[in-house]
């Protein structure tokens, strides 16, 4: 049994997944309606930043997911009281912070990336952090060089150790001047959680602006940091000497949102997606409905639908916000499987998130991965030296395999392949999708997907 292989279990295990693997006997259109809750992006940051405050926190629309399982289990280790008062409703009391064990943390914190985002927070309460060696999502190389070197601008030490990572800060953190090489989301998190505590006035360039992030800033002001966002990506934070705790509902998962309607397209299927809202999701519908796909905007949720007529192939690029997400790639293509045409998806995010494609191959699709990607005089997102390009050439009947999850988007993506497909699927590793879908199995079969469980 490989590590994969393990950690979709233990992610199984916290949302109650009965086994491993899921029979799906496909070819069928998904119709009916869905519930999106907060934002994974989100949610699990809001948990983090309740660390900071000198009183309890309540989170509401708070996702039913793996990693806000690994979130719990990390803040419960360094004495953060965390209760469920309610449906998707947390309370979450740091009153009693207190150092942990790093076999804990390490235990703990399993194939997650989050508990770096724990570093700034940690400093400021206990003047150290350990961190474990960070897992994730396969799906290439995301370094987390950003996030050290930012702490070291604070003023943090930073040691490397064969435990992982164990920084301090002696002589307390004090605002920086700091310009990310990328606008990476998690180093953006990283600065935030961390200046707003830290002496003195943080300028932050080449920030992340994601509605998630700005979602993290509207939690942090509630909790009375001073935050200004500048045009050009540039944010200045003023450190404040404390923080209360706040209320706050998550924003939507826009990624869960985006998937579904994905679904809805590839299965020429019919669903209301309750809770996702049209401008978060902007850049997404200019781009569904170009492939064809139809949507009606409600005040209580948008319906994703297949018009019966054929789709049309499209060509995307992946970038930053307010660019199409990265995490939406993935579910397209298999949608764009079954467009007429030749369609390009050009990956600018990361650099090996093509890799989920090689099942989508094996059950009939048409797709060629450029590993050094493609030039385009078309192009409007610059080109990154790691960037690849798929090239999807449709349509092509999808019929039944045996499929091994290699992580969360393209995990999800497998699901819409073999609900897509003619005949019957096995798709193992399922628990890795508990990671960021709220009871996707519920989900499924409220709209009418045939599965069963295998041991």
């Amino acid at each position: 049994m490989n590590s994969l292989t393990k950690d979709a279990q233990k992610a199984a295990e916290r949302v109650g997944l009965l086994s491993d693997k899921i029979v799906i006997n496909g070819g069928k259109p998904l119709k009916g309606r869905v519930d999106v809750r907060g934002a994974k992006n989100l949610a699990t940051k809001a948990m983090v930043a309740a660390l900071l405050a000198d009183s309890p926190s309540h989170l509401l629309d708070v996702p039913d997911i793996s990693d806000v399982g690994v979130v719990t289990g990390m803040l419960g280790a360094y004495g953060v009281s965390v209760t469920k008062v309610g449906e998707g409703e947390l309370l979450l009391d740091p009153t009693n912070v207190l150092k942990a064990q790093f076999h804990e943390i390490d235990a703990l914190a399993g194939s997650s990336r989050i508990p770096i985002l724990f570093c700034g927070p940690l400093l400021h309460r206990l003047g150290e952090a350990l961190i474990p060696d960070l897992g994730g999502c396969r799906i290439g190389d995301r370094p987390i060089d950003f996030h050290m070197d930012a702490l070291r601008a604070f003023g943090a030490i930073v040691d490397k150790s064969y435990e992982g990572i164990r920084l301090t800060a002696p002589n307390g953190l004090k605002g920086a001047n700091i310009e990310l090489p990328y606008p990476s989301v998690g180093a953006t998190e990283q600065v935030l959680l961390t200046a707003v505590l830290a002496e003195g006035v943080t300028e932050l360039k080449n920030a992340a602006i994601e509605p998630e992030i700005m979602d993290l800033i509207a939690i942090l002001q509630k909790m009375g940091a001073i935050i200004n966002v500048e045009p050009n990506r540039v944010i200045f934070i003023e450190g404040v000497e404390k923080l209360e705790g706040y209320t706050h509902r998550a924003l939507f998962d826009r990624n869960e949102a985006a998937s579904w309607a994905s679904a809805a397209l590839a299965t020429k299927g019919d669903i209301f997606v309750a809770g996702a809202k049209q401008q978060e999701l902007m850049t997404f519908l200019n781009i569904f409905r170009k492939v064809g796909g139809k949507f009606d905007i409600h005040e209580d949720g948008i319906r994703f639908y297949h018009p019966g007529t054929p789709l049309k192939p499209v060509v995307v690029e992946t970038d930053v916000h307010p660019g199409f997400m990265t995490d939406w790639q993935q579910p397209l293509i298999v949608a764009l499987t079954q467009a007429e045409g030749r369609s390009v998806v050009h990956e600018t995010v990361y650099e090996n998130r093509f890799g989920f494609t090689d099942a989508l191959i094996e059950m009939g699709a048409d797709i060629v991965v450029h590993k050094d990607g493609l030039e385009s005089v078309t192009r409007r997102v610059p080109r990154r030296p790691l960037e690849q390009a798929a090239v999807i050439v449709g349509p092509t009947a999808l019929h039944g395999a045996d499929v091994e999850i290699p992580d969360l988007r393209g995990g999800f993506s497998h699901l819409i392949a073999a609900l897509t497909a003619d005949g019957t699927s096995t798709v193992s590793n399922i628990g890795l999708i508990s990671r960021g879908y709220e009871h996707f199995i519920d989900k499924l079969a409220d709209l009418g997907a045939d599965f069963s469980f295998e041991d």
